[in-house]
């Protein structure tokens, strides 16, 4: 396929009936297999395809590459919707055709008709193509900073924390106070992202969503979820998405207690690394996570506003 043609190749939706041929070039450019994860988010678009985004590219009858988004409605505190790109990829022997610059640009004009501000992603500074296509495409790095720690077995942070509260995985009876918690936190009504977030929780076969309860009224949560091979990375992370603590319950170990306990069960399941994403300006959440042990990643945020 010329450069001429792929610039003006239909793009269209990903399939289930592509993930032989998504596994094949994505371990082409990676050197490993990661068929389960690509199984895994091709099934979530499957049952949420609002909350996802996936196109393909096809050159000569088959696959050349494609791009696989979610859709961001709360996600890290943010209060306008956004994608954000989880996988994308190119096969070896169409490069440096277009192709790449084709399913950006049909991205941009999605992101544009969701109503969505921009689009979002995650890229180690050591990864230079990916860097070099970034630029080219308009991204930029973000105003935010990607923090992570290393969860060492050996290391169990704050026991005493989790002692005091009792904290157990997410339930879907959770919601309503879930949703009454974010409220008198964020001031906004969230209720339908929300919900969202914790179904797709709740159907994904790690759960490691948590809720933490005092005098048997729920007292703060933290929405996290194993990925097992986002962004190209080889091994599985954690990604803390929201935390939330009742205001009536501030200052009294609830965080604290919700972390301790992630990262416990996160260790037991052979998960050797959480993160999460601070905007530059939240000093108090920054505090709490570096408090909690979480550093600056080698990984950097990348936006591009889509209008």
């Amino acid at each position: 396929m010329s450069a001429l043609m792929a610039s003006t190749a239909a793009v269209r939706a990903l399939a289930a009936r592509d993930l032989d041929a998504v596994t094949a070039i994505d371990a082409a450019l990676g050197g490993r297999s990661r068929r389960a994860y690509f199984e895994r988010r091709l099934a979530a678009a499957r049952r949420d395809p609002d909350g996802h985004v996936q196109f393909a590219l096809d050159s000569d009858g088959a696959l050349a590459g494609y791009v696989l988004c979610k859709a961001l409605e709360g996600e890290f505190g943010r209060s306008e919707p956004e994608l954000r790109i989880e996988a994308l990829g190119v096969r070896p022997d169409t490069q440096r055709r277009g192709i790449g610059k084709r399913l950006a640009e049909t991205l941009t004009a999605e992101a544009a008709r969701r109503g969505a501000a921009a689009i979002r992603t995650t890229a180690s500074w050591r990864e230079y193509e990916l860097l070099r296509f970034l630029e080219r495409e308009g991204f930029r790095l973000g105003a935010a900073r990607i923090l992570e720690r290393t969860l060492d077995s050996g290391v169990d942070f704050d026991a005493e924390a989790r002692d005091a509260w009792e904290v157990r995985t997410l339930r879907e009876e959770d919601i309503e106070g879930i949703s009454r918690i974010d409220r008198r936190v964020t001031g906004r009504a969230r209720r339908a992202y929300l919900c969202r977030a914790l179904d797709e929780t709740l159907a994904d076969g790690v759960r490691v969503s948590l809720a933490a309860f005092g005098d048997g009224a729920l007292a703060g949560f933290v929405m996290a979820r194993v990925d097992y091979g986002d962004f190209g990375r080889p091994e599985p992370v954690a990604v803390i998405d929201s935390i939330g603590v009742d205001p009536m319950q501030m200052r009294q170990g609830v965080a604290r207690a919700l972390l301790s306990q992630l990262f416990f069960h996160l260790a037991a399941l052979g998960v050797e690394r959480v993160e999460t994403v601070v905007a530059w300006g939240d000093w108090t959440l920054a505090a709490f996570f570096d408090a909690a042990g979480l550093r600056p990643s080698q990984r950097l945020a990348f936006v591009k506003p889509s209008g």
